[in-house]
């Protein structure tokens, strides 16, 4: 059976896509077979960083490392509204169904709103990764923090819903979830604000259930490789699209430690 991984988190621009990108293609590096899954009807940034992965193989004449990605309600409108039915959330676990025994992962990219086919997809998760920037706007959404001592936060609207599905899961699996939060677009300077979200941040996930993975600083290169659907793995791979300095080696360094901490089994025996 797969090892389903879903990338959530209920605000936009927190390196979510990217970083679903990066362990797709890690996976793959290990030789691992991976389906992908965009469930992002609205943006589908997952589809489209992987058709503009698939256009550079094309131009290019590369040969880079794809997974098979799936979508969801393929004759979806741009111009309708979404409103959500029992028939998309069949829809999702019939496709999960039917390749969940084909492939070693299935990750899956999910909007930043909350709707019943996300809460569905969060539930079907044996391992939830949130991204999150690092800084307080962001950490609302996991807890609302009390300034005067972090140890009082209470629960926020994403970690609530996700605790919902954890609890489903429980009752109905005998399963548990994996939460991870990642800090993402961390400063290079170590100040106050930055030392004050981590505390924050791990006493949230005392309380809340998740561990805490490190993530990738902010950098340019990020918003590069969008554009040609390339990941830090493949740099030696991509002719001039991606120019080596130390920026890049450091972000393959906080990619191979992103890596580590998500302490998949059967990733680590091939690490």
């Amino acid at each position: 059976m797969a090892h389903i991984v879903l990338f959530g988190n209920e605000k936009g621009g927190s390196g979510k896509t990217t970083t679903a990108m990066h362990l797709i293609v890690a996976l793959l590096d290990l030789g691992f077979k991976v389906a992908t899954l965009d469930i992002d009807l609205r943006q589908a940034s997952l589809t489209r960083y992987i058709d503009n992965r698939k256009k550079t193989i094309e131009n290019e004449k590369l040969t880079l490392l794809q997974s098979a990605h799936f979508k969801i309600a393929e004759d979806y409108n741009i111009n309708n509204s979404i409103e959500y039915t029992q028939k998309d959330i069949e829809e999702l676990e019939n496709l999960i169904t039917k390749i969940n025994t084909e492939y070693d992962f299935i990750v899956i990219d999910t909007p930043g709103n909350d709707n019943i086919l996300n809460r569905h997809a969060h539930y079907l998760a044996n391992t939830i990764i949130t991204p999150i920037n690092d800084s307080f706007v962001d950490v609302d959404l996991l807890g609302k923090v009390d300034p005067k001592n972090y140890a009082n936060a209470i629960p926020g609207i994403y970690s609530a819903m996700v605790w919902e599905q954890k609890k489903h899961r429980a009752l109905r699996k005998k399963e548990e979830i994996n939460w991870i939060v990642v800090r993402n677009r961390l400063s290079s300077i170590d100040v106050i604000n930055k030392r004050n979200v981590e505390t924050a941040i791990t006493h949230l996930g005392k309380r809340l259930g998740f561990s805490i993975a490190p993530g990738f600083g902010d950098r340019v290169i990020f918003k590069e490789l969008f554009l040609h659907g390339l990941t830090l793995l493949d740099t030696k791979k991509s002719n001039s699209k991606i120019q080596m300095n130390p920026s890049v080696v450091t972000a393959r360094q906080e990619l191979r430690d992103f890596i580590r901490s998500l302490n998949f089994a059967e990733v680590n025996k091939k690490l």
